[in-house]
């Protein structure tokens, strides 16, 4: 199996970490921009897109500042992240994710995201 390699982008969001947070850790926020719908039971999320389903575990949050999840499938130890960053002197809020893909698929992982954050930015009213 190759190597994953990680890597990180950064997208200004306009929203309060409080609400962002709610959709980066909440099956329903969740289901609004990342994935067609999301069911958790405890530390279990199924993350579900055209009928297919993809099991992650929460690893680690920390209320309105970030959530990793580990996706199951796989015996690597990748992970997805994605932090809330305020920007102590203009208080601009940021989604700072970190995530891991095949280095020929980084660039297809990024749009992805690119996609994703992009829906996250309409359900928020953000620009």
């Amino acid at each position: 199996m190759s190597e994953k390699i990680k890597f990180e982008i950064e997208y200004v969001i306009q929203s309060s970490p409080q609400l962002l947070y709610q959709y980066l850790v909440t099956p329903s926020g969740l289901s609004e921009w990342f994935a067609d719908n999301v069911n958790s039971r405890g530390e279990k999320y199924i993350f579900i897109w055209d009928g297919a389903e993809e099991e992650a575990k929460l690893l680690k949050r920390k209320s309105d500042e970030f959530v990793r999840f580990s996706w199951t499938e796989g015996d690597d130890d990748t992970y997805f992240e994605m932090k809330i960053i305020v920007d102590e002197i203009t208080k601009d809020v940021s989604l700072f994710i970190t995530d891991f893909a095949d280095e020929d698929e980084v660039d297809e992982a990024k749009m992805l995201w690119e996609n994703q954050v992009s829906d996250l930015k309409q359900v928020l009213g953000s620009k």
